[in-house]
């Protein structure tokens, strides 16, 4: 009889595993709530953007979340339910944030939407919904650069 053999040690620490099952593709404005819930649930407990959304802006939830279903929905599905712009709440963030918004922000931002879709749906919507962020966090954070920022945060005493 042959010895069993050992797993490796990193062996352990991976839980991913391989679905057999095709993830749905976004169709409805349920799923596009669906995504904005749970990437705002990741985004305000993240500790590099977190604050933003707490700190700064204050966010209240059940009033933002039907903005930003909208938003996705009328670019993703066409159905003309958000009017308005986005950069100007952007804008204002921009100069009150200590320090302003950086790239780094728009990164982690891209980072954590891009997750969120991919954790719930695949097909040419949910790629739609990556690419659109990106265009949107490419353009938002170029516009804030012709825009003044508050002074940072002091930095703590020693």
């Amino acid at each position: 009889m042959a010895p069993a053999r050992r797993r490796p040690a990193h062996a352990d620490r991976h839980h991913s595993r391989i679905t057999t099952e095709a993830l749905p593709d976004i169709e409805t404005t349920a799923d596009c709530e669906r995504i904005v819930r749970a990437f705002y649930a990741k985004a305000m407990a993240d500790e590099k953007i977190g604050w933003i959304f707490t700190d700064v802006a204050e966010l209240d939830l059940e009033s933002h979340v039907p903005k930003i279903t909208a938003f996705w929905a009328t670019n993703l599905l066409g159905a003309k339910s958000y009017s308005g712009g986005a950069f100007g709440v952007h804008g204002r963030l921009h100069q009150t944030a200590p320090g302003g918004l950086q790239k780094e922000h728009f990164e982690r931002w891209l980072v954590l939407w891009c997750q969120t879709v991919d954790e719930f749906y695949d097909g040419p919507l949910a790629a739609a919904a990556k690419v659109h962020a990106l265009r949107v966090g490419n353009a938002f954070y170029g516009r804030i650069q012709m825009h003044p920022v508050a002074d940072a945060a002091p930095e703590p005493s020693a």
